[in-house]
């Protein structure tokens, strides 16, 4: 059963938490191997019955549940998260606080740059928004070229999270605010979520679609949905959300250590 997070308590946030050390504190920080995660998220509408801090939140949540497993002497460190991502596809939506391309892009060359002064090396980019994706992607590079740090991405839409727990086709279909994000807020904090509300609403994708992404189309919410979702949120269930938090927790503890001892000097040859 996971655990449920309070906001700014556990090991993410007590210990590894980078911005609550002082300035005569981060300097001594071993640096050797350190991975500093930079939770990139969004604010924007997820349907009638889930808040538009859904993306952050979740990203919160299964990273509070992350650094639970870490080893102590794992030098592995949280900054805030950014809560604006790139989310112009659901512009036309109340509560949807967009910033553009160009903004994200600077912000995240700046925070990398912040951190790389700081005396760190390594930089994890994790997602929590799907529109977010290709930018970040792109911006890995970019953070790469200018400021020499070892840059990793981790998408949270990318984990196969939800085996055994959300239906296979749900998976495939409940792309926004369907069962998985749903259960998920209802499993961190489930008096946001109004289930009274929680719609059902599956596109008429063209055949193959979803499995085949390189002949993918673009899009926004509005050429998709009238609720502002795509799956089925009605059969979410706090139940589901623990285990979501849990198996999500693990994969990413998984995946964080892994980072924290990859050398990219290792994969060079011809030396």
């Amino acid at each position: 059963m996971s655990t449920k997070m309070t906001r700014y308590t556990g090991k993410a946030w007590d210990t590894r938490f980078l911005p609550r050390l002082s300035r005569l504190e981060v300097p001594k920080l071993p640096k050797e191997g350190a991975l500093v995660v930079l939770p990139v998220g969004a604010t924007e509408q997820h349907g009638p019955h889930l808040p538009s801090f859904t993306d952050t939140l979740i990203g919160e949540a299964l990273l509070t549940e992350a650094f639970e497993r870490l080893p102590e002497d794992a030098r592995i460190w949280l900054l805030p998260p950014i809560p604006f991502g790139k989310s112009n596809e659901h512009a036309n939506h109340p509560g949807t606080i967009t910033l553009s391309a160009e903004t994200l892009m600077r912000v995240l060359l700046d925070v990398a740059r912040s951190v790389s002064r700081a005396g760190f090396a390594k930089l994890l980019l994790f997602n929590t928004h799907g529109g977010n994706a290709d930018l970040l992607n792109m911006m890995a590079r970019e953070i790469r070229v200018d400021c020499g740090l070892t840059v990793f991405r981790m998408d949270a839409g990318g984990l196969k999270m939800g085996e055994g727990v959300i239906d296979e086709e749900e998976r495939r279909i409940g792309l926004h605010g369907g069962d998985l994000e749903t259960s998920l807020v209802l499993g961190i904090k489930s008096a946001w979520v109004n289930m009274e509300l929680a719609p059902r609403e599956v596109p008429n994708f063209p055949t193959g679609y979803l499995d085949l992404k390189n002949k993918a189309y673009s899009w926004v919410m509005d050429d998709l949905s009238a609720s502002g979702i795509t799956g089925d949120a009605t059969i979410a269930t706090e139940e589901k959300g623990d285990r979501l938090l849990t198996q999500g927790g693990r994969m990413i503890a998984e995946a964080l250590l892994e980072m924290a001892a990859f050398d990219m000097k290792s994969i060079r040859s011809g030396d």
